[in-house]
């Protein structure tokens, strides 16, 4: 469904299992993250009602699973550390066109978020089925469902609100762009890692 031209080795929850605080750490930053990258294209694009409502529902979700994020640490224990650089999201960020058309500067804003949304969401599925910890596992079930919604929701308002871009081809130069860039990672205890 998703597309991605390279799955996340099932080992890689081994070595996020090894270091649970810097995960969930990573993790609760990416959420934040999220949430302020729908609040950004909200504010961008004010004109489109049904982007600014279903966006800002997003935003709210995100926040709340930031939110349930910082509760896990807590509870076992850990410390929220800092917010850490994310190589894998700058080097999607560098992808996006920028030059261009107002359009073509937004459908590909969109489509980054939906490849971000779709590479967690298969990351969070590989936590699910392959973490020893029974809570965790079904806590990364949950999520890996509500990031597949948003992949979607990111995906359809691009193919709804462009005006001068193919869709279906820029979004397939994002998969491939995307599948070599993740052969670089998958060793640290990132989400994107």
């Amino acid at each position: 469904m998703l597309g991605l031209k390279l799955l996340t080795d099932p080992r890689w929850a081994n070595i996020a299992e090894s270091n649970l605080g810097e995960i969930l750490t990573d993790h609760a930053w990416c959420e934040q993250k999220a949430a302020s990258n729908a609040i950004m294209l909200i504010t961008q694009n004010p004109e489109y009602e049904d982007l600014v409502h279903e966006l800002t529902a997003i935003a709210i979700e995100e926040m709340q699973h930031f939110q349930m994020v910082i509760d896990i640490i807590k509870e076992r224990g850990y410390t929220l550390g800092r917010e850490r650089k994310d190589d894998y999201v700058g080097r999607l960020l560098k992808f996006a066109k920028k030059d261009g058309s107002r359009n073509q500067a937004f459908i590909d804003r969109l489509l980054f978020a939906a490849m971000i949304e779709a590479r967690s969401c298969e990351r969070f599925r590989v936590l699910s089925k392959n973490i020893k910890d029974e809570n965790l596992g079904k806590f990364y079930y949950d999520l890996m469902v509500s990031e597949a919604n948003h992949y979607t929701t990111f995906l359809n308002f691009a193919k709804k609100y462009t005006v001068d871009v193919d869709v279906d081809k820029r979004w397939q130069e994002w998969l491939d762009f995307e599948g070599d860039l993740i052969q670089s990672y998958g060793t640290k205890e990132y989400i994107h890692g």
